[in-house]
């Protein structure tokens, strides 16, 4: 097969194709076949909780596997539509499994169309769309003796698949998975964390904000009181912590302040909120090509060009995948996440995570 994708991907049939791709026309034949891009057939679609789903998919011949902690761009056909979200991979690497299955796992959001549709409509036999795996939040080659995984509420999904990870591999490390979620049921994978608890060395410690277990041995939001009651040493523990925008500054202010920043992997489950009264909400938001403008009103750009009537393509809206990249013309743009302040002229960037500070001309 590796011979025949080779074929497929020459300069030589390439030029019989054009302008359309070689895909194109496999995909007229069978929708799994493909040369270059990632098709996927869904296995399962098992229910975590009430507003939580896996998705389990097999891959065609293209997909070039994952690194535990990465995410993939998920595509899915609704009424002749094609929707495309970013979910984080969940299960460990597909090499080691002999069915080359691996999955996603989604919380459905109230205004999320895709992670609604997934929840409670995608079905067995479905076709999806994927990207190849991206992301640098993913384990070193060698995992070091001590680790730490934090996570918050649906943040868990790329930390479980590092989790399986050094589970199916043995590892031998002081390994300790501390996860926040609202409560016991509001919490995915419940079952396994329980097992893996049981049967191995790693230690698995969950604290429940809204309704905290009888016993329970933490309490509340994080705190570096946490860390102290685990005996860990943020100085010397590699941590990797994935959540919402409050969870993760929590950690990282907590590293900062301990002068561990160094140790410290970060990745946003969702951004943080947008303050539209910051003194930097003034000027006209210029969108170039559509001959549009409209009063800055402190948004994320792209949220700004949806309220002017303007459809540009997004994925995850959280400055991950770069399906929302365009080219800013001139102005200053504030990114949402880190509050850094850029200038340039001619410059690429994820309207989903900048905002306008003063009159700003964007390539829309």
């Amino acid at each position: 097969m590796g011979i025949i994708r080779t074929a497929l991907t020459s300069r030589a049939v390439r030029s019989l194709t054009s302008p359309n791709s070689i895909d194109d026309y496999l995909e007229q034949v069978h929708p799994m076949l493909a040369a270059d891009h990632v098709r996927a057939r869904v296995v399962e679609v098992r229910r975590e909780t009430g507003e939580a789903s896996t998705v389990v998919m097999r891959p065609n011949g293209a997909w070039r596997g994952f690194r535990p902690g990465q995410h993939v761009q998920f595509g899915v056909e609704v009424d002749g539509t094609r929707r495309i979200r970013v979910f984080s991979v969940s299960s460990a690497p597909t090499s080691r499994r002999s069915d080359r299955t691996f999955s996603v796992s989604v919380k459905a959001h109230p205004d999320g169309y895709v992670s609604q549709f997934l929840h409670r409509e995608l079905a067995p036999g479905t076709i999806v769309y994927l990207s190849q795996a991206e992301g640098e939040f993913v384990l070193p080659e060698v995992v070091p003796s001590t680790l730490l995984l934090v996570s918050g509420g649906s943040g868990v999904t790329p930390v479980m698949s590092m989790l399986r990870t050094l589970r199916d591999e043995g590892h031998a490390g002081d390994v300790t998975f501390l996860h926040y979620a609202r409560s016991r049921d509001d919490e995915m994978f419940t079952d396994e964390l329980d097992e893996i608890a049981a049967t191995t060395s790693m230690r698995v410690v969950r604290v429940y904000t809204r309704a905290p277990e009888p016993g329970a041995e933490l309490a509340g939001r994080f705190h570096v009181d946490h860390l102290k009651h685990l005996g860990l040493d943020p100085a010397t523990t590699l941590t990797y912590v994935c959540g919402p925008a409050g969870l993760i500054a929590s950690v990282r202010d907590t590293y900062d302040e301990l002068g561990a920043a160094d140790q410290l992997r970060q990745e946003y489950f969702k951004v943080p909120s947008v303050d539209v009264d910051a003194a930097d909400a003034t000027g006209t938001l210029a969108f170039d090509d559509s001959l549009v403008e409209a009063p800055n009103t402190g948004q994320t750009i792209l949220e700004q060009a949806e309220a002017a009537g303007l459809q540009p393509d997004f994925g995850c809206r959280m400055g991950v995948c770069n399906t929302c990249a365009l080219k800013k013309n001139s102005g200053a743009v504030r990114h949402v996440v880190t509050g850094e302040i850029s200038a340039d002229t001619d410059q690429t960037i994820k309207i989903c995570v900048q905002v306008p500070v003063g009159d700003v001309n964007v390539a829309l």
